[in-house]
Order: C-alpha cells, then structure tokens, then sequence
C-alpha cells in the first residue's frame, strides 16, 4: 500500500518472477506461488481473452507494479486489438521500485512495467498507436466515470487485508461501470465475495484458480 521502502519487500515467487511484499500487511501484490502465472491466468485467459470484439476498455483496480497492463499491452499487440486501459490507484509504488520488481520478468514485460512505472497520473497516455493508458491516482471508493468497460480487473488486496474493497457497496458500484455482457474478473473467490457480486445483478462463473488457489471467480453482467 505505501511506497516506502522500509515497508516494501522484493520477493522471488514460485515460477521465479519478482512480486513485492507489503510487510505492514503481511500480503504479497501477487501470489507466491507465481507472480507471472497467476496474472496471466487470471487476467489474461480468464479476462481479456473472453471479450470477443477488438475494441475494448478496461479497468483494473489496483495498478500496483503495472505487471496485469504490462501483459494486456502484449496480448493486445499479438491478437491487433484496441484498447482503452484505464487504471486505479491510491498508493503507486515508486518508479525505481518498480524498475527493481520488473527485473524478474522477460526482457518485454520488464520494459512496458517500467515504461508504465514512469508514466503521469490523470492523463492519456498512448503506448502505441492501439493503445491507450490513463492512471488514476485515486482512491475507488471516491473515482467515478461516466465511461462503461468491457471487463474490470478486480486486483485489490484480500478480504482479510483490505475488507473495504470487496463490501456489496463497493462491487456493485464496480458492477455499474461494465457494459451489458462485460466482465469482472478476479483470483478471489471467497463465499462472501461471490455472495456480494450476485447481490450486485452479476451472474458467477468459477473457473479453476491459478497455482496455489482451486477457485478464481468470472462475474458477467447480463445483456
């Protein structure tokens, strides 16, 4: 959550990719068992590889080191597709910081996380001709848009951590930003959790979790 360093910690996960671990919260950014693996999984295959068109936006809600952008940029750039990128974030990590997580990721990743890392808050920026980027340095409980997306990557810390991001409040405003058919996909897939994005008008489909968690939970708005 804070970008001092003191708080922070570079750790190696289990597929030898770098994630960074918040000693005041005793939470990883992402799982020990594979930082890459379970972005790729959760993400990509179980996100941005369901939405059909080749115009699409996105949120995601928690940027943190801009590895889950990192990877939408080169899916995008290998399948031609548009992308809107929109992100939250109310706590970025330091540029250099980053520069040291990304390290521990393939020499393409590690340029776009850093390209990422350096870019300003609250202002469009264009990684390439078919990709867009705004960071928002906001907290989500206060960001609104009158923009609708087409998936959300739902990437806030876990319920015990950070419970006031995963209330029914705070889903089914989320829920309001997706267009009919959209998606909010996300590696948790506690009751409650599941519980809230059903109360929210969200139709529940479990897909098997990335190393390390059975469950990662798709949430699809009705058409």
């Amino acid at each position: 959550m804070s970008d001092n360093k003191k708080e922070l910690k570079i750790i190696q996960t289990s597929d030898k990719s770098f994630s960074v671990y918040d000693k005041i919260l005793d939470e990883t950014y992402h799982s020990i068992h594979g930082a890459l693996q379970e972005s790729m999984h959760v993400y990509i295959d179980n996100g941005m590889r369901l939405i059909v068109c080749k115009d699409i936006s996105i949120l995601e809600v928690g940027l943190g080191t801009g590895l889950n952008a990192s990877l939408s940029i080169l899916n995008a750039e290998s399948h031609n597709l548009n992308v809107n990128y929109h992100a939250v974030e109310a706590y970025p990590l330091d540029s250099l910081f980053i520069d040291e997580v990304s390290l521990g990721y393939p020499d393409k990743i590690k340029i776009w996380m850093q390209q990422i890392g350096r870019l300003p808050f609250d202002k469009i920026q264009y990684i390439n001709n078919n990709f867009s980027l705004t960071k928002h340095l906001i907290e989500l409980q206060t960001f609104n848009t009158l923009l609708k997306y087409d998936l959300i990557y739902y990437d806030a810390f876990a319920p015990n951590k950070q419970p006031e991001m995963w209330t029914y409040e705070i889903l089914s405003k989320i829920a309001g930003f997706l267009k009919p058919g959209g998606l909010i996909t996300t590696y948790c897939a506690k009751g409650e959790v599941k519980r809230n994005l059903i109360k929210a008008g969200l139709l529940i489909d479990i897909k098997k979790g990335p190393p390390g968690k059975r469950e990662m939970v798709v949430a699809i708005k009705p058409l």
